[in-house]
């Protein structure tokens, strides 16, 4: 399993009742760390407001957040620095691993469905790795340096290829049988 570079694990069995608040904030080398893992040029910073609520007595734990991100990504045209500023809220629900396996036999797949709860694994959620893996989806896939557009190379003109045969190469280095030499 893969340690995540921005860790704040919070233990769910010590979570108040009620609403718990949790404001995080990453450290230079765990920004250096994400934005590695992230192919960003850099990222200069990343903080989150994350709310955990127990719902009833289910287990299930309610995560709801906002980010916020300053990245340096690479233009895909220009190949430029782009910085941007990333502005996200997310909205989760974490399940213990028992009710994953009732969960997991009820399924059905459907793209207006909510996604299924993730697990709770040994008691932990860690709301660092939420908010990368949520960075993560709202980076744009196609960052363009301002000004910059994307210009298809021109269609070559349609002339008969001349390209020469390959085997009349090998024709002229292999003599002929019965023949001149």
């Amino acid at each position: 399993m893969m340690t995540p570079e921005f860790s704040r694990p919070v233990l769910v069995d010590q979570l108040p009742a009620k609403t718990s608040r949790r404001a995080i904030e990453a450290e230079p080398a765990e920004r250096a760390a994400v934005a590695r893992r992230l192919d960003l040029v850099e990222l200069t910073s990343l903080v989150a407001m994350v709310e955990l609520k127990p719902l009833a007595r289910s287990g299930f734990i309610a995560v709801n957040g906002r980010l916020t991100a300053r990245v340096v990504q690479t233009c895909g045209v220009s190949l430029l620095p782009v910085a941007a500023v990333v502005e996200e809220e997310f909205h989760l629900t974490f399940a213990p691993p028992e009710a994953m396996l009732e969960e997991a036999e009820e399924i059905e797949l459907s793209l207006d469905a909510e996604d299924p709860p993730d697990p709770i694994e040994d008691g932990i959620i860690d709301i660092g790795e939420v908010v990368v893996e949520h960075l993560a989806l709202a980076l744009d896939p196609f960052p363009r340096a301002p000004g910059v557009t994307f210009e298809a190379p021109p269609e070559p003109e349609d002339e008969p290829e001349t390209k020469p045969n390959p085997f009349a190469v090998l024709a002229r280095l292999h003599p002929r049988k019965g023949g001149k030499s």
